[in-house]
């Protein structure tokens, strides 16, 4: 993975695959310039083996091939940038994925772009799941939620045109201001 908005959408897309209805994506920098970033689901979960083997590069539940390297290379990344990585999960409950990077670290992954990353999530996946982006700083906090759209346009869905172009300056103007600016 090149930056962060390749592994957002890489750990989304697994929450998706999970049967997750709720998937919450929030993104915290504090004063020392330390960017959490989690995802939370309440999709199927894992069982305590699989949690045990899931960083590993060879275990997957792909069909296709027989490595998966995206939770892997998450854990690399954030190591590798003086950061942490954590992850829990439990069958039927849901998963929680937590990485931090130390954004003055030489080796931290660029960002990318999160605020489009974040907005593809919805466009591709109009009906279900449901989303919410967080962003916080010193600074300020933002919110994005897909319940209080959904609830607000009675019906209508989140790819119609104009509703997916309010909903990309929607995530910019929200989020964008707060994961742009590093300290």
């Amino acid at each position: 993975m090149r930056d962060l908005s390749m592994h957002v959408l890489d750990i989304v897309q697994n929450s998706i695959k999970a049967g997750a209805k709720l998937i919450v994506v929030s993104f915290v920098r504090n004063a020392e310039g330390i960017l959490t970033f989690t995802v939370k689901d309440d999709g199927c979960g894992m069982s305590p083996e699989f949690l045990a083997r899931v960083t590993d590069p060879f275990t997957t539940t792909r069909t296709t091939r027989r490595v998966g390297l995206g939770i892997p290379m998450l854990k690399q990344s954030a190591e590798a940038a003086g950061g942490a990585f954590s992850l829990e999960s439990e069958v039927g409950k849901g998963t929680v994925i937590s990485a931090s990077f130390d954004l003055r670290n030489i080796d931290c992954i660029p960002m990318g772009e999160l605020c489009d990353s974040l907005f593809t999530l919805v466009l591709l996946n109009p009906d279900t799941p449901e989303f919410v982006f967080t962003a916080q700083s010193p600074e300020a906090e933002a919110k994005f939620d897909t319940r209080i759209v959904r609830q607000t346009l009675g019906g209508i869905s989140l790819n119609e045109p104009d509703v997916s172009a309010w909903i990309k300056e929607s995530i910019n103007e929200e989020l964008k201001p707060i994961l742009e600016v590093l300290p």
